[in-house]
């Protein structure tokens, strides 16, 4: 699997709720799949082609998470190095 592939993106959409529904029979009749099963990937290139604004939204809120998420991560990582540097100097100086 390469760093880029998603194997959600090949899933098939069952129609489980109104919403589903609309989307599942929007995009079979706009792709017209030849098993008539419509995956999510369909229905992401159908809303970027024609309701680009809501992936955009949606994109730029999971990077901004993303983005906090490892500055978090970072300032953890950096407070576990020190505790570990100053546990380590302590250490040596029992010595």
């Amino acid at each position: 699997m390469n760093l880029g592939d998603n194997p959600t993106l090949n899933n098939t959409v069952e129609k489980t709720n109104a919403l589903k529904g609309m989307l599942v029979d929007y995009v079979g009749e706009k792709e017209s799949p030849d098993n008539d099963e419509v995956t999510i990937e369909m229905i992401i290139n159908t809303l970027a082609e024609e309701f680009p604004e809501f992936l955009l939204a949606i994109a730029e809120e999971n990077w901004i998470r993303g983005y906090h998420q490892a500055l978090t991560d970072v300032e953890v990582g950096q407070k576990l190095y020190e505790e570990e540097k100053n546990k380590a100097a302590d250490e040596s100086n029992e010595e």
